[in-house]
């Protein structure tokens, strides 16, 4: 299964991170879950730090290009094999980084994804 880490995460039912946690779960893969606000979803706390994560397989952005900058770094760091680009999300200069770095960047959907048997 993959480890992914999920940046905007909201424990907010409306909140597309809040599907895309408890879906990922049902589906089996373990989260890590980065927000603004502590809380839980699906048994998994919201942190509110940067902390050191090892393993990461996947990391899904649930915030805007305009809040990326801050996060180009510490992702980079933790040498995933992918970042999804949720709709909305899209940033052709952190994608670009991340190419340069080895790591793949998708534009796609993470429930969708989740839903087509493609995650």
């Amino acid at each position: 299964m993959k480890k992914t880490l999920i940046i905007g995460a909201s424990t907010n039912p409306a909140r597309y991170s809040f599907l895309a946690a408890n879906r990922l779960v049902n589906h089996g893969h373990p989260v890590v879950l980065l927000g603004l606000k502590a809380g839980q979803i699906a048994g998994n706390d919201i942190l509110t730090s940067k902390p050191d994560l090892k393993d990461i397989d996947t990391v899904t952005l649930y915030i805007g290009p305009q809040h990326q900058a801050e996060w180009y770094d510490y992702i980079i760091a933790l040498h995933p094999k992918r970042v999804i680009f949720n709709p909305g999300t899209e940033n052709p200069e952190f994608e670009q980084l991340l190419t340069q770095n080895g790591i793949v960047a998708e534009e796609a959907c993470t429930l969708v994804l989740l839903s087509i048997n493609s995650y």
